[in-house]
Protein backbone atom coordinates (compact mmCIF):
# COMPACT_ATOMS: atom_id res chain seq x y z
CA UNK A 1 0.00 0.00 0.00
CA UNK A 2 1.41 3.38 -1.02
CA UNK A 3 0.78 6.38 1.21
CA UNK A 4 0.09 9.66 -0.52
CA UNK A 5 2.66 11.98 1.09
CA UNK A 6 0.63 15.11 0.33
CA UNK A 7 -2.48 13.58 1.91
CA UNK A 8 -0.51 12.49 4.97
CA UNK A 9 1.09 15.93 5.36
CA UNK A 10 -2.36 17.51 5.06
CA UNK A 11 -3.71 15.18 7.76
CA UNK A 12 -0.74 15.95 10.02
CA UNK A 13 -1.18 19.68 9.45
CA UNK A 14 -4.87 19.48 10.32
CA UNK A 15 -4.11 17.38 13.41
CA UNK A 16 -1.39 19.83 14.50
CA UNK A 17 -3.73 22.78 13.98
CA UNK A 18 -6.45 21.11 16.05
CA UNK A 19 -4.03 20.28 18.87
CA UNK A 20 -2.30 23.66 18.94
CA UNK A 21 -5.71 25.35 19.15
CA UNK A 22 -6.90 23.04 21.92
CA UNK A 23 -3.61 23.48 23.82
CA UNK A 24 -3.60 27.23 23.11
CA UNK A 25 -0.15 27.31 21.54
CA UNK A 26 -1.34 29.01 18.38
CA UNK A 27 2.01 30.45 17.26
CA UNK A 28 3.71 27.03 17.09
CA UNK A 29 4.58 25.52 13.74
CA UNK A 30 5.34 21.83 13.94
CA UNK A 31 8.21 20.37 11.93
CA UNK A 32 6.38 17.14 11.12
CA UNK A 33 9.30 15.63 9.26
CA UNK A 34 11.70 16.12 12.17
CA UNK A 35 9.30 14.70 14.76
CA UNK A 36 8.50 11.70 12.55
CA UNK A 37 12.23 11.11 12.07
CA UNK A 38 12.79 11.22 15.85
CA UNK A 39 9.98 8.69 16.37
CA UNK A 40 11.08 6.32 13.61
CA UNK A 41 14.77 6.30 14.50
CA UNK A 42 14.06 5.96 18.23
CA UNK A 43 12.03 2.83 17.60
CA UNK A 44 15.31 0.98 17.12
CA UNK A 45 15.58 1.10 20.92
CA UNK A 46 12.10 -0.34 21.49
CA UNK A 47 8.64 -0.06 19.88
CA UNK A 48 7.50 2.65 22.33
CA UNK A 49 10.76 4.61 22.47
CA UNK A 50 9.55 6.84 19.63
CA UNK A 51 6.60 8.17 21.60
CA UNK A 52 8.76 8.77 24.67
CA UNK A 53 11.41 10.48 22.54
CA UNK A 54 8.89 12.80 20.87
CA UNK A 55 7.46 13.75 24.26
CA UNK A 56 10.91 14.46 25.69
CA UNK A 57 11.89 16.58 22.66
CA UNK A 58 8.79 18.68 23.27
CA UNK A 59 9.41 18.89 26.98
CA UNK A 60 13.06 19.88 26.53
CA UNK A 61 12.14 22.48 23.94
CA UNK A 62 9.33 23.81 26.13
CA UNK A 63 11.64 24.04 29.13
CA UNK A 64 14.28 25.90 27.20
CA UNK A 65 14.40 29.67 27.76
CA UNK A 66 13.31 31.05 24.38
CA UNK A 67 11.74 34.16 22.96
CA UNK A 68 9.27 33.84 20.13
CA UNK A 69 8.78 31.27 17.44
CA UNK A 70 12.33 31.36 16.12
CA UNK A 71 13.72 30.48 19.54
CA UNK A 72 11.18 27.68 19.94
CA UNK A 73 12.07 26.25 16.54
CA UNK A 74 15.75 26.29 17.47
CA UNK A 75 15.02 24.57 20.79
CA UNK A 76 13.08 21.79 19.01
CA UNK A 77 15.87 21.36 16.46
CA UNK A 78 18.53 21.15 19.18
CA UNK A 79 16.57 18.63 21.26
CA UNK A 80 15.74 16.57 18.15
CA UNK A 81 19.38 16.53 17.10
CA UNK A 82 20.40 15.24 20.52
CA UNK A 83 17.81 12.45 20.45
CA UNK A 84 18.79 11.44 16.91
CA UNK A 85 22.47 11.33 17.88
CA UNK A 86 21.72 9.08 20.83
CA UNK A 87 19.34 6.85 18.83
CA UNK A 88 22.01 6.16 16.21
CA UNK A 89 24.87 5.74 18.65
CA UNK A 90 26.67 2.53 19.44
CA UNK A 91 25.78 1.69 23.06
CA UNK A 92 29.39 0.71 23.75
CA UNK A 93 31.04 4.00 22.72
CA UNK A 94 31.05 5.48 26.23
CA UNK A 95 29.24 8.81 25.60
CA UNK A 96 26.78 8.15 28.40
CA UNK A 97 29.63 7.63 30.86
CA UNK A 98 31.27 10.87 29.73
CA UNK A 99 28.01 12.77 30.18
CA UNK A 100 25.80 14.90 27.97
CA UNK A 101 26.82 18.33 29.22
CA UNK A 102 25.80 20.96 26.69
CA UNK A 103 23.82 18.56 24.52
CA UNK A 104 20.33 19.88 25.20
CA UNK A 105 18.99 22.84 27.14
Amino acid sequence: MTVNIDAEEHELSEWSRKLTQALQILDLEVDHGKIVEVVERSRSVSPNAGAISAFLVGYAAGSSPTRGRRGSDAAVQKASKTVLEIATQNPDDGQEKAGWTGSAQ
